[in-house]
């Protein structure tokens, strides 16, 4: 499961933004994740809850942009959707990185993202 250690890291990088900026208290992060990471979305949040707990960051919340996988094939000059496994003994498609059109093997150009878009905050007024 490394929907923790995303979340873990995620959140440090969030406690330095609210260490140095004291006046403005976190409320929502908004997030790319990529097709081909892998992470899954409830298990991301209920980690970053859990981990956030007790925190300057407790109660606030992470929206998901899920960004689909595309793949370019340096053999044909496709550029699109990858082919998926259809037969995978999995619970999401997965995806096998050969070009749809010609079969050879295509690469990855995007769905690998992992990273914070936005950050809602209001200021704080306690201080």
């Amino acid at each position: 499961m490394h929907e923790m250690s995303i979340a873990s890291g995620l959140a440090d990088k969030l406690l330095e933004f609210a260490q140095t900026n004291p006046d403005k208290r976190i409320v929502e992060v908004r997030l790319a994740v990529g097709e081909l990471t892998h992470l899954e979305p409830e298990q991301l949040r209920f980690c970053y809850t859990a981990i956030t707990a007790g925190t300057e960051l407790e109660g606030s919340t992470i929206e998901i942009e899920n960004v689909e996988a595309t793949v370019q094939c340096p053999h044909c000059s496709y550029l699109g959707r990858p082919k998926y496994w259809e037969d995978a003994l999995a619970f999401t498609s997965v995806v096998t990185l050969r070009c749809p059109d010609c079969g050879k093997a295509a690469e990855a150009i995007q769905g690998h993202e992992c990273g914070i878009q936005s950050l809602k905050y209001r200021e704080n007024a306690l201080l």
